[in-house]
């Protein structure tokens, strides 16, 4: 059984796996690419040789952790960039609370009031008649 031929359609791209170009690369193209898988390796060999240590002594750090940690969680605002959503959420999450409790005590207290000029309010410990 034959597979049909890709046929590339005008609206959209190449998939990056039927790309020629993704598995023709250059000679220094794939040197970088195997020293940058070497260096990884060596890294993750050292990580794992501290880690598997029966006789080691507290923590065992990883870089590339730490960064990503300090990238997520200390180093938000530089990288945040303001726009209609985040600015819509932060409105609702920060004067939508106002506005319903606003409406909550405004409705409650309004209540008591109509209640209080009707006589039908019992005003226990209240100081003046």
């Amino acid at each position: 059984m034959k597979l049909p031929e890709y046929e590339p359609s005008r609206l959209a791209t190449l998939p990056p796996t039927l790309d020629p170009a993704e598995y023709d690369v250059s000679l220094e193209t794939r040197k970088a690419q195997a020293e940058r898988l070497a260096i990884r390796s060596r890294l993750k060999r050292e990580y794992l040789l501290q880690y598997n240590n029966p006789s080691r002594r507290g923590l065992v750090e990883d870089p590339a952790f730490t960064r990503w940690t300090y990238a997520r969680s200390a180093n938000v605002y530089p990288n945040f960039r303001p726009t209609p959503k985040t600015s819509l959420l932060g409105a609702v999450i920060g004067i939508g609370p106002l506005f319903f409790w606003y409406y909550v005590f405004k409705t409650d207290r309004d209540r008591k009031e109509k209640l209080i000029q009707e006589g039908k309010w019992d005003r226990k410990f209240n100081i003046s008649y």
